[in-house]
């Protein structure tokens, strides 16, 4: 396990007002949802992009009568979450209605989690750099159906409903109001999206709005914050807005930036923040009103009366605990202490869960260093610049292994490994069988080479007395000799013979 003690926090940013120095405050309240075939509360599909209002139960319509059924897997993944988060997990939870009308709230309710949720305390580890890193605290997870989706660009007098979404599981995940800067604020959400997706419980596909934020941005004068810290009394922090629906990591920042200024301005000039919801704008780079922000109160919370508590057995929580697979921040320290990989590379295969286990494949058998240098360098280089994914990779974890292992065994140099690598990408098959097939095996005879260095000596006396003066012109022979014979002699092998010849 890792200790998040033996980190160092990063520094506080702080941003320079027209009189004085301020700091931000952030909270996140990122809505996840739920990897599972079925909704919350129905059998009906969460299958992306499908036809609108196909997947729809009569209970996700709110027709008369239906009663929830809540979906048990759902919980499970909910539960899982909350382990994964080294969070509390409550036996006994309870729904409630969150009661506002809207056209794409069909019941004219939420059901969801205020009093009693799921899931209680947890933390994420946010990196910032080698050595630091940001504790964030989790103050909650609960369960809670999502709505639908209004559309009002398909007709210039109507505005259309899609009951797709309605009723599909979310996991709302309640941060502390830890995060103190835009970037720690974007890593964070990065962070929580990779532990998801690690553990299976979330997509975290944003494009989609399978993951989305709700940033919570105040600002405060120096020391007020330590403050806050000492006696927990929001008091010393200042009001914050909210900016709703945050789904991508540039905006997030952007969007914080832009509404720190924002305030920093107003209470310069003497004014007071105003608690409320508002929505960013990217076009204009700036936060507008959205509406007043409302309190528990205001949504008339009470208990769902259709749902019974849900009481789930530490028997149960247990068994999935076991089931855990290991997580980022602990698979990154086994890739630098098994295979002596660097913090940054370890930290870039681990970045995603599928190029981690692809990497694993490529190094079982193999030097660690080596394949995270050739699934780093030429594989994600590669995809990069075909713009895919390491799942749509045209060279499996054994193809590349194969290079690599014929490198380690001097078959091939890293300069024919290249051509084998473009081969293997564009055309597929077994590289052992096409550097025999192709004639690609690197010369490792001394002879041969010997024979070769000899020739490019006898055919230049005048370089030969240069190279004698500036050693540094050893690397002209060895490269004729690369030449002479086509790319395949054993290099070490060559510079070993060059140097020798030469007296150097």
């Amino acid at each position: 396990m890792l200790d998040h003690l033996a980190f160092e926090a990063p520094k506080v940013a702080r941003i320079a007002g027209a009189k004085e120095d301020w700091e931000l405050v952030i909270g996140m309240e990122v809505h996840a949802q739920v990897s599972s075939n079925a909704k919350l509360f129905s059998g009906a599909s969460t299958t992306f992009g499908a036809e609108p209002n196909s997947n729809v139960a009569f209970v996700d319509a709110a027709m008369p009568g239906m009663l929830p059924v809540i979906n048990e897997y759902c919980v499970e993944q909910a539960v899982r979450t909350g382990l994964g988060l080294k969070a509390g997990i409550n036996l006994v939870s309870a729904f409630d209605r969150k009661n506002y009308f809207y056209p794409d709230l069909p019941q004219g309710y939420q059901i969801s989690q205020l009093y009693h949720p799921i899931v209680g305390e947890g933390e994420v580890i946010v990196d910032m750099g080698p050595g630091v890193a940001r504790r964030v605290r989790i103050e909650r997870i609960h369960l809670e159906q999502d709505a639908g989706k209004s559309i009002h660009d398909m007709d210039p007098n109507m505005s259309f409903v899609d009951l797709n979404r309605t009723g599909v599981a979310l996991m709302e995940i309640v941060s502390r109001p830890d995060i103190r800067g835009p970037e720690e604020a974007a890593a964070y959400v990065a962070k929580l999206r990779q532990i998801l997706r690690y553990l299976g419980t979330c997509d975290g596909n944003m494009q989609n709005g399978n993951l989305r934020a709700d940033v919570n941005v105040s600002v405060c004068r120096p020391g007020d914050y330590e403050r806050y810290q000492e006696t927990q009394d929001f008091a010393h922090l200042g009001t914050r807005c909210e900016i709703k629906n945050m789904n991508s990591m540039r905006f997030i920042q952007a969007a914080i930036d832009v509404e720190a200024r924002r305030q920093i301005a107003i209470l310069e000039d003497g004014g007071e923040i105003v608690q409320e919801t508002r929505l960013y704008d990217p076009d204009k780079n700036e936060t507008r009103s959205m509406r007043s922000k409302e309190e528990a109160h205001d949504y008339r919370y009470f208990p769902c009366p259709d749902l019974l508590p849900l009481e789930i057995e530490q028997a149960w929580v247990d068994d999935i605990a076991k089931g855990l697979p290991e997580l980022p921040d602990e698979k990154k320290a086994r890739f630098v202490k098994s295979f002596g990989l660097s913090e940054y590379d370890a930290g870039v295969l681990t970045a995603d869960v599928e190029a981690a286990h692809y990497f694993e494949a490529v190094a079982e058998g193999n030097d660690g260093k080596l394949a995270a240098n050739w699934v780093i360098n030429e594989l994600f280089g590669r995809l990069k610049k075909d713009s895919a994914e390491i799942a749509d990779s045209p060279v499996s974890p054994a193809q590349l292994g194969g290079i690599v292992a014929l490198i380690a065994k001097g078959d091939i140099s890293g300069k024919i490994a290249k051509d084998l690598f473009e081969i293997v990408y564009t055309e597929g098959g077994d590289p052992a069988e096409i550097v025999e097939a192709r004639g690609m095996k690197q010369v490792t005879d001394t002879g041969a080479i010997e024979a070769a260095v000899d020739a490019v000596i006898a055919e230049n006396p005048a370089q030969v007395e240069k190279a004698k003066q500036n050693p540094k012109l050893a690397g002209w022979f060895v490269g004729q000799v690369m030449k002479a014979t086509g790319g395949k002699a054993n290099p070490k092998a060559v510079n070993e013979i060059v140097a020798a010849k030469l007296g150097l």
